[in-house]
């Protein structure tokens, strides 16, 4: 099996200039660091102790911030390299102030290219986030005894038994990590079988997220909100839009005053959203033209990354996007930080002990159409937010980053 994953690799990268070609004209590639993944850095590795991290997208990153915060009080730490595979994500990194981080794009898992990297970046240990299982990486760190940790491990039940197909495959790979720490209590079952040996469990690392970016809206339209009612539906997958479309029109027959804001979960979809819901008779603005808002204006999409802060201080109510089409959701911890109520629809295996905990608090709410939605965000206008659920989420956060951070 380990033969033909790297067949399969190596016909990746035959075809690869096709691959980041599409990639760039789609905006989902950086036309000048896309070298990176072939291991041809952009940065400098500076002497002395490198913890690596490898988060491949947004969540995965704002995940392990507090660790990160953590890792760079030490002394005996030099630098900090944050790996991750989206565009997305490394335009995210780069907003944050760290004094001892370097960001690369995680290196394609070829055995070559993967030593090479090793070879430069020699890190003294290894941290994957979530669900990161990438075979030729894992052997070449083991060969050169760096510890390998699996951080805020995820695996879900589709993943298993994808993995359990391939049983002795799958021990031989899990077996490389020298710690596994579990994000839930399912994961724990599905590393034991898949051959992970050390396992801890303290929680999801996503209740300990901290809000730290200082974006603000524009002045004018921080203005424009204050005599609004707002709604907002973040992290969207197509055909999500137009579903927030078609509950937006029938609450602006209730709230004249109605605005919704749409955060899509990839933005370089804007012109089909835009398309969309134009065909609903809707009258759309991109945030990055907001200048030109005016009462007219139904619904604003946010085309800026990192903006979802901003928004969820101004919103009492937020669908998560992920939820309506089979994704798994997203993490609904960062929006009820700022006292949101929240909507979701049936799949959200990725977050599924999270949604229970909310659930249980009255917080969230579980809808599978547009009606329901809508008649949700109704009851929930008139709704008193609960601000002191942020002060027990931190307390929790706080308890398993200590734990993790110990480890």
């Amino acid at each position: 099996m380990f033969f033909l994953y790297n067949i399969i690799i190596y016909v990746i990268i035959l075809i690869s200039p096709l691959i980041i070609l599409i990639r760039v004209i789609k905006k989902k590639e950086n036309p000048k660091r896309f070298l990176e993944k072939f291991s041809i850095y952009s940065k400098r590795k500076v002497s002395g102790k490198l913890v690596w991290f490898h988060a491949v997208s947004i969540g995965e990153f704002k995940s392990i911030i507090p660790l990160i915060r953590k890792y760079e009080k030490k002394k005996n730490i030099s630098q900090i390299l944050i790996t991750s595979s989206t565009l997305s994500s490394s335009k995210l990194i780069s907003k944050y102030k760290f004094r001892k981080v370097v960001h690369q794009f995680f290196p394609i898992d070829n055995h070559a290219i993967v030593k090479n990297f090793l070879n430069y970046w020699q890190p003294s240990i290894a941290i994957f986030v979530d669900s990161e299982v990438w075979p030729n990486m894992l052997i070449q760190l083991k060969k050169l005894r760096v510890p390998i940790i699996l951080i805020n491990a995820r695996i879900t039940r589709k993943s298993f038994l994808k993995w359990s197909k391939l049983k002795n495959f799958s021990n031989y790979i899990f077996n490389q990590f020298d710690l596994c720490i579990s994000s839930n209590l399912e994961s724990i079952k599905y590393l034991k079988q898949l051959g992970a040996k050390n396992i801890k469990y303290f929680g999801n690392l996503k209740f300990a997220e901290v809000v730290e970016e200082k974006i603000d809206l524009k002045v004018k339209f921080r203005t424009f909100l204050k005599s609004k009612k707002i709604f907002c539906a973040s992290s969207t997958h197509e055909p999500e839009e137009k579903i927030i479309g078609e509950v937006h029109k029938r609450l602006k027959e209730k709230y004249s005053n109605l605005i919704t804001i749409i955060i899509p979960r990839h933005i370089e979809r804007t012109d089909y959203i835009e398309n969309d819901l134009k065909s609903l008779n809707l009258r759309t603005l991109r945030y990055s033209m907001v200048n030109k808002i005016n009462n007219s204006t139904d619904i604003i999409i946010v085309d800026s990354f990192g903006m979802t802060k901003p928004f969820f201080s101004k919103s009492k109510s937020v669908f998560l996007g992920g939820s309506l089409i089979k994704h798994g959701g997203q993490n609904p911890l960062e929006a009820v930080r700022f006292g949101c109520n929240i909507l979701y629809g049936p799949s959200i295996h990725n977050f599924k002990e999270i949604y229970q905990f909310l659930d249980k608090e009255k917080i969230s709410y579980r809808t599978r159409t547009a009606n329901e939605i809508f008649l949700r965000v109704k009851k929930l206008m008139e709704k008193k937010t609960n601000k002191n659920l942020k002060n027990r989420i931190n307390y929790i956060g706080k308890k398993i980053l200590n734990k993790c951070f110990q480890e």
